[in-house]
């Protein structure tokens, strides 16, 4: 018997609607509800059940993003994606790598929901402009033109050089390096002067409410010797997980010219469930 086309496609599936959303558990929502309704189609009526599938998770995705809006302006501090523990070999796709890191969730974000799905699907999964119409339910030239303007939008906030891999896990090492031993100097050495904190406790984990700027300031804040630092894969790049008195944050880095520029720190406990067993993100 042929498996199920949303079996088979449950982890490209799943990818999209986590994509859209910067949220696993928001994304496990939608393909539950996506399931629901793929169980009453007719499936001798389906031409292309991976398209088929597609079309109606980005449907649901973008009905879960407008029930969101509210809950994302009410949130306590800054807002930054839930981190998904991944192997390295997610690595290996640099495109797909490149575009479920944290650094780019976080750009995504400020996009609006349609944008997001249709520079989604259309840059990351390389869907038909036509296809992405029905899905979003706009005509081909709108959805076009909409794809334009969240490309430039996208372009003018990731990060300026892209590094590569063995770069990036350099720095990387360099940095939780100096974590471990709550040397001030050492984690100077490794950020730029003008690196930024963004730090994301839900209300729920202790973090500052707004993003810090300077290498001085950072520092200050990250110089303490009480705490087990570890190397980990989340969202297919080299990143850390810390633990203070018991409680656990991820910390997602942007590189750039040999510095770390960025640190995305994620206390919130509800968005740190998923960093015991690897997701599987897939194209």
């Amino acid at each position: 018997m042929t498996e199920d086309p949303f079996v088979v496609h449950r982890s490209l599936l799943f990818t999209v609607a986590y994509e859209m959303l910067g949220s696993s558990a928001d994304a496990e929502d939608v393909l539950q509800e996506s399931w629901l309704r793929w169980a009453d189609v007719d499936r001798t009526q389906v031409r292309d059940p991976r398209a088929y599938l597609v079309r109606t998770v980005t449907r649901q995705v973008l009905n879960r993003l407008r029930t969101l809006s509210r809950s994302r302006e009410e949130y306590v501090g800054e807002w930054l994606p839930e981190p998904l523990l991944t192997s390295p070999d997610v690595a290996e796709d640099i495109e797909l790598a490149e575009n479920v890191s944290i650094a780019m969730l976080t750009v995504l974000e400020t996009l609006g929901p349609t944008e997001r799905a249709v520079f989604v699907l259309r840059e990351v999964f390389e869907v038909p402009y036509g296809e992405i119409a029905e899905a979003v339910g706009k005509s081909a030239a709108a959805v076009r033109q909409i794809a334009r303007r969240a490309r430039e939008h996208v372009a003018a906030r990731r990060p300026r050089v892209p590094v590569s891999r063995s770069e990036q896990q350099a720095v990387v090492e360099r940095f939780l390096a100096a974590l471990r031993t709550g040397q001030l100097q050492e984690l100077l050495d490794v950020m730029a002067p003008d690196v930024v904190l963004i730090a994301d406790g839900g209300g729920l984990a202790a973090a500052a409410p707004a993003p810090i700027h300077g290498a001085a300031l950072v520092a200050s804040m990250l110089a303490r010797p009480d705490r087990v630092v570890s190397a980990v894969w989340l969202n297919g790049a080299p990143a850390g997980r810390i633990e203070i008195d018991g409680r656990v944050a991820a910390v997602s880095l942007v590189v750039e010219d040999g510095k770390v520029t960025r640190i995305h720190a994620i206390a919130n406990p509800r968005k740190l469930t998923r960093l015991d067993e690897p997701a599987e993100l897939t194209r």
